[in-house]
């Protein structure tokens, strides 16, 4: 069975959980299982440094005499065990006489992360990002039960933010154009944007009335900063997009329209 550790009251928090890592298994009595599992509705946990985070868990579950109830939720870094996660509680409803749909809403405070592992050697806050697991514990109306470990995977990222400014404005035709741009990445430690380095940003290019399409690609600087130039041989919009990491969310600029004299 899976062990933790209530932070019970700390600073308001009720509810987060220092996590003993784990082995992936399950025990319980019984048929009842989870068949199903999506976090997010499919898409990665963003967490920025302001905005507290919720996000729904949503489990399949099947058992012959129905289901009872979700008798709690965890989720956590998969690779550290380490998860700053508040557990609101679940709703269910019965979709036929042995299945029902149970919705699990989590949140995460980015207020919190720090202070979370502080009295941990060697806490860094940001090392909470990456593949996350969700963890479940089931109850049947016949009294069956099963707690699962890993019930699914998911990715917790650090939220970013991208810029862009293509000069001169307008421009000649057939001059340089100038391109810049900064990436940058939440930092959960000081609850601060930082820079973020060495990332290779795609440059990407519009007609009017068209779709971007990468033209070039480069690479930031010690502060974040991007810059390259191009050939204008049509007017149109400049923006930088960026891929994303497995800890930092995909973040495309706003486009900044460039015109021709």
């Amino acid at each position: 069975m899976h062990r933790r550790i209530a932070v019970l009251a700390a600073v308001g928090a009720v509810g987060v959980t220092v996590a003993v890592a784990p082995a992936a298994h399950a025990e319980g009595r019984g048929d009842i299982r989870i068949t199903r599992t999506v976090v997010n509705n499919g898409d990665s946990v963003i967490v920025g440094i302001k905005d507290v985070k919720k996000f729904p868990i949503t489990m399949t579950i099947k058992d012959n005499s129905g289901v009872k109830k979700v008798g709690h939720v965890s989720a956590f870094n998969a690779s550290t065990a380490y998860g700053p996660v508040t557990y609101l509680g679940t709703t269910c409803k019965k979709t036929g006489s042995t299945t029902s749909v149970c919705t699990a809403t989590m949140e995460i405070d980015p207020s919190w992360i720090d202070f979370y592992g502080s009295g941990n050697k060697g806490w860094n806050a940001n090392g909470v990002a990456g593949q996350w697991q969700a963890n479940a514990t089931v109850n049947a109306n016949d009294g069956d039960y099963w707690i699962s470990d890993r019930i699914a995977l998911f990715n917790v990222k650090r939220a970013a933010t991208l810029t862009t400014d293509a000069t001169p404005e307008p421009v000649r035709r057939g001059g340089t154009l100038t391109v810049t741009g900064k990436l940058s990445r939440a930092n959960w430690t000081d609850l601060k944007y930082h820079a973020f380095t060495k990332q290779v940003v795609k440059l990407q290019y519009k007609k009017p009335g068209g779709r971007y399409s990468t033209v070039k690609t480069a690479t930031t600087d010690s502060r974040g900063h991007l810059r390259t130039t191009v050939k204008a041989t049509a007017p149109g919009s400049w923006r930088w997009a960026f891929p994303g990491t497995t800890t930092t969310m995909k973040v495309v600029s706003k486009g900044d329209a460039v015109t021709l004299r």
